[in-house]
């Protein structure tokens, strides 16, 4: 077996016959210390007393649970640091009063040769535990120094523990600690520098570092940011680890760590939830989610399960959508041990009867109406479609719900429905306008939306499309230079849904405090090289990614806005807001549904769209004409026909060598 693989056995060792390892080294390494220092006093000579014999049975029976008691065997073999010093200093003079005593009442030793005894002793046993312990550390070091060579954000506890779990493995070499305490700076703890982070540029660079883990637990979001923004302009990658203790316990492996959470990009805090909202219209209700398996639809289940509910229902078109947050809520329930009943329906919005039999049958009395179509073009492409599940699926949807008596029904709507210039934002008002005039109708049901902006990491975001373009290598495909979004998590964003939920008091419309707005083109430069890349354009030609700017969407523009007007009102809730907004008189509201249901029957998109710019106010298309896929092929079909019967009505008979009639162009 070669050098390289004895390492590589040894590393893989479980944690307890490592530690049988280390104590059987030690039980030599006491023996001979022992042996060293009688040979010594004794002129090289060992003495044939059996009473040596009982000792030399002593300072390994003895000395095993002493060096145990001081846990010099619960740290792992590269750990090794001024603490672990420590710990053999005190063990030694636990034992060395052990055998001076010992060998005093025997009488093996007295007088001048017993005080050397325990000095020698003693200092021979420090030096060769320490030694070999150092040894140890550089033969797994050797091993590991073909790993990636990592720097730790953090020299506190969770940083320590996190070198002792990289320790043992073979693929990350820490190097150097990074830390804004001026206490640590200067130091050297578990062997490695602490440097502050103005050198770290300089540093990262000298010791040839690969990646920068952040080991800072209790670091709130904006602390988070200011540190990732610190990394951005370097070719190094930034990452986090799974939770330390979990590291330790063998619930995570160190292979588990990520690139940094996007959020900590936006440096958001978090504020509290509202106990009292969060538990309103949820503890003890019968609640249902339609899109359940959707991005947002998928997180308000994970919360609202957590939330003591008496029945969870899942309602959902996708089969394997529904398949998987349904499998997922049951383990859930069963770890957590809660009292909840989640059921599962295949179903769609747009069936008015299977809508009202579902909420009937289980006794729904808060509903969270998040189904709908929402990525700009594509409903834009698939304009009827669009307008059938996100309009009239709402409209049955809330009929439904209204007719089988549900207390709260909340609508998930988007930014994107202020002053639309797409036909999904359009179809999202004109659905808030369906629930503005339902309940200025009057409706025991309370009817509420709320607004927000892009979430993260949902389907159809741009953080996992950059990622998979980064991690493929690239280009980075950004539609514009300047366009504009606002974000939130998904966990915030629907935390919030539930909270403005519990506020409504019948057609209140809640706008979700975004934050500051993100130029999609910065994102996309700081995830290129948080994730250990330099951007490619004229300036650095060399560069590994490159940014291609695609141009503006169909439907899509630079900047979102949460607000039509400016009338708008604080809550309880310092994240959400109440917007005073126009709305329409039900009969013509009703009017409008049933002109929309008439045009999609005839697949009219013209008039479609007619409808649309008449009833949403502040609809203003950025698209020319009608991008429906299916309506541009009709009409191209039907233009070719015409140009065919032109042409034929045109051209003169043509003759196959029968007699032709000129008049008629028929033959003979």
């Amino acid at each position: 077996m070669t050098v390289g693989g004895f390492q590589s056995r040894l590393i893989q060792l479980p944690p307890l016959a490592k530690r049988l390892i280390i104590a059987v080294i030690d039980a030599v390494v006491l023996a001979s210390v022992l042996a060293l220092t009688i040979f010594i006093l004794h002129q090289g000579v060992l003495p044939a007393n059996p009473q040596f014999t009982w000792l030399f049975l002593a300072v390994v029976i003895l000395g095993i649970p002493i060096l145990s008691s001081q846990g010099l065997y619960r740290a792992i073999i590269r750990f090794v640091n001024a603490r672990m010093v420590v710990g053999v200093l005190r063990a030694m003079v636990i034992l060395t009063a052990v055998l001076t005593g010992m060998v005093g009442i025997s009488g093996l030793e007295t007088g001048t040769q017993l005080a050397s005894f325990v000095l020698l002793f003693y200092v021979f046993s420090v030096f060769a535990l320490v030694s070999s312990r150092f040894a140890m550390r550089a033969v797994v070091a050797d091993r590991c120094a073909g790993g990636e060579r990592v720097a730790i954000y953090g020299a506190g506890r969770a940083g320590l523990r996190l070198v002792a779990a990289a320790s043992n493995h073979r693929d990350f070499m820490p190097v150097l600690f990074i830390d804004d305490n001026r206490e640590l700076q200067g130091r050297t703890i578990a062997g490695l520098p602490v440097i502050n982070s103005a050198r770290a540029a300089e540093m990262l660079a000298l010791l040839r570092v690969d990646r920068v883990l952040l080991a800072m637990p209790s670091a709130g979001r904006r602390r988070r940011k200011q540190i990732i923004d610190s990394f951005s302009n370097q070719s190094v990658r930034l990452q986090t680890v799974p939770d330390i203790g979990d590291l330790l316990t063998g619930k995570a492996r160190l292979e588990d760590i990520r690139d940094v959470d996007v959020a900590d990009l936006l440096g958001r805090e978090t504020v509290p939830p509202h106990l009292n909202l969060l538990d309103a219209c949820i503890r003890g209700k019968s609640v249902m989610v339609t899109g359940a398996g959707g991005s947002i639809g998928s997180e308000l289940c994970r919360q609202i399960i957590e939330l003591g509910p008496r029945r969870l229902v899942l309602f959902d078109l996708g089969e394997h959508n529904l398949y998987q947050i349904d499998q997922e809520l049951k383990s859930l329930r069963q770890a957590r041990k809660l009292d909840v009943e989640v059921v599962a329906l295949l179903g769609s919005v747009h069936h008015r009867d299977r809508v009202r039999g579902a909420i009937a049958a289980f006794g729904v009395q808060t509903l969270y109406h998040a189904a709908a179509y929402k990525h700009v073009p594509i409903v834009e492409y698939n304009m009827i479609e669009g307008i059938h599940n996100n309009i009239i699926g709402t409209w049955h949807t809330a009929e439904a719900a209204e007719e089988a008596g549900v207390e709260t029904f909340v609508l998930i709507s988007t930014d994107k429905a202020v002053l639309p210039v797409n036909v999904m934002g359009a179809t999202k008002r004109f659905a808030e306008l369906v629930l503005q005039a339902m309940a200025e109708r009057g409706s025991k049901t309370r009817f509420c939306m709320v607004r927000f902006g892009n979430v993260l990491e949902s389907s159809g975001s741009v953080v996992p499309l950059f990622r998979k373009q980064i991690r493929d290598g690239g280009p980075v495909t950004v539609t514009h230079r300047d366009v504009i979004r606002y974000f939130m998590t998904i966990p915030e964003a629907a935390q919030l849904v539930i909270q403005a939920g519990s506020m409504g008091q019948g057609g209140d419309v809640f706008v979700l405090d975004m934050g500051e707005p993100v130029r999609i083109a910065d994102l996309a430069e700081r995830m290129i090289n948080l994730m250990g890349f330099t951007v490619r354009d004229e300036a650095n030609p060399e560069g590994d990614i490159a940014i291609r700017y695609t141009g503006l969407r169909q439907g899509e523009k630079l900047y979102e806005e949460l607000l039509i007007g400016t009338d708008v009102a604080r809550t309880e809730h310092p994240m959400i807001m109440r917007a005073m907004e126009e709305s329409l008189p039900w009969p013509k509201v009703r009017h409008f549904l049933a002109q929309f249901q008439l045009a999609g029957n005839a697949f009219d998109c013209e008039q479609t769209l007619n409808l649309l710019l008449e009833s949403v106010n502040g609809f203003v298309p950025v698209s020319e004409g009608i991008d429906d896929l299916v309506w541009q092929a009709r009409q191209t079909d039907l233009n070719s026909a015409a140009t065919m019967t032109g042409k034929a009505a045109m051209s003169p008979p043509v003759s196959n060598g029968s007699p032709v009639d000129v008049e008629s162009g028929r033959r003979a």
